[in-house]
């Protein structure tokens, strides 16, 4: 695991630069979530909308709707597919995001409508660390763990 300014950065995960992390699981599903850097910027999180199991989404489209006191947005997913699972505890409990960005505050699992390419759009590796590790210096994020 990386790390810069504070914030964790694994190297096994894909990245699409910004605030969102994709996890290829062992059935084919793609687990998303946001980062640590995105989790310290957005603040103690509130409320969480996950879309339910079922919905389709097109690339781009969010997959969830996640607020706090001091701002709002969008978890888009970088590629099309299915919502086959979403995590039950954010609804209840949105800090956990705040909490363990990568590991039980993981959002939504994805069944990929075009697995071979699904991936296409996110870097991973010493490649996507950079970029991450340049993204925190632009917005001067000092990354912080909320307690429970």
């Amino acid at each position: 695991m990386s790390e810069y300014n504070g914030c964790e950065l694994p190297e096994d995960l894909f990245y699409d630069l910004d605030y969102v992390w994709v996890r290829p699981e062992e059935d084919g599903t793609l687990t998303i979530g946001v980062t640590d850097p995105a989790q310290t910027m957005s603040g103690r999180l509130q409320k969480a909308r996950i879309k339910k199991i079922g919905t389709h989404l097109e690339a781009g489209r969010h997959v969830a709707t996640l607020e706090s006191g001091k701002w709002a947005g969008g978890v888009p997913v970088p590629f099309a597919g299915e919502v086959i699972a979403r995590n039950e505890q954010l609804l209840e409990d949105p800090h956990l995001i705040n909490i363990d960005p990568y590991k039980d505050a993981w959002i939504a699992r994805i069944k990929p409508d075009d697995p071979q390419h699904a991936l296409d759009n996110v870097k991973t590796g010493s490649e996507a660390i950079e970029a991450l590790e340049a993204w925190i210096k632009r917005y001067g994020v000092q990354c912080m763990r909320c307690s429970e």
